[in-house]
């Protein structure tokens, strides 16, 4: 069972619906139907939405290979809340105005630490199990 997996997929589903729904509000109150209309704050909630959806399934695919692979519970947890604190971060930063990208950064930083862990730690455990 994906049991870590699952409860991550949960909560990063709940965000990226959240997410959705700020486009979706922002695209009613600017009577725009596609694109970002020139209004900045669309463009942002957007872009945050598109780029939660771009990283994401990523992490779960690897989350759930770990999981499935029978690594430490503890250790497919900590990196789901690296990349779920990450992708909050991140979908915040995106909102602040520039030059101010400190959430953006510590939310990137988060979440490529997350995808670079799972990537390293998926490889190391499958050749730990094979060996």
């Amino acid at each position: 069972m994906l049991i870590v997996t699952s409860v991550f997929a949960s909560l990063l589903t709940l965000i990226y619906i959240k997410l959705a729904f700020n486009v979706i509000s922002l695209r009613e109150k600017n009577k725009v139907s596609l694109g970002s209309g020139g209004f900045s704050d669309l463009d942002k909630a957007i872009r945050a939405h598109g780029n939660f959806s771009e990283y994401v399934p990523l992490g779960l695919i690897l989350m759930g290979c770990l999981e499935l692979n029978y690594a430490p519970w503890g250790l497919v947890t900590l990196l789901g809340i690296t990349l779920t604190v990450g992708r909050v971060f991140h979908a915040l930063g995106i909102q602040e105005e520039s030059p101010n990208f400190k959430n953006r950064i510590i939310g990137i930083n988060l979440t490529f630490l997350s995808l670079a862990g799972l990537v390293v730690i998926n490889l190391g455990w499958v050749i730990f199990k094979l060996i």
